[in-house]
């Protein structure tokens, strides 16, 4: 199912949507093309210095979920993949890493920005 898990999750394109909370419970949930799982139990998604890295900063707890449209409405397919943030960096070896995977996907002036980067583990999923 692992792998199953990986293949869907990388798959491009796909509309992905990553939901966090506050210590205070607010709730926040901001369109991701960028996640990447590297391997069975590491996801590393790029963020700016936003509310979605406040809140994983104060609440290391997350979701994405990930849908691709069908022909219909019945035809959607999609997972929800639970997340618990093990790490972050800005700068280094994994930042350098997540800026080249952005250049790739979206040009190299993306990559210019200064992202923070985020390695959560799935705690597992819907799928």
């Amino acid at each position: 199912m692992t792998s199953k898990l990986m293949d869907y999750f990388n798959k491009q394109p796909r509309i992905g949507v990553l939901s966090t909370a506050s210590k205070d419970g607010k709730v926040d949930s901001a369109v991701f093309g960028s996640p990447n799982m590297t391997d069975e139990k590491t996801v590393v998604i790029a963020t700016g210095q936003n509310r979605t890295f406040s809140n994983l900063q104060e609440n290391p707890y997350a979701m994405f979920l990930i849908m691709e449209p069908g022909a219909d409405i019945m035809a959607w397919k999609g997972i929800r993949v639970y997340l618990k943030m093990k790490e972050s960096a800005t700068s280094g070896k994994m930042l350098d890493m997540i800026k080249s995977q952005i250049a790739k996907m979206a040009g190299e002036e993306a990559a210019k920005v200064n992202y923070p980067s985020l390695k959560p583990s799935p705690n597992g999923s819907g799928f």
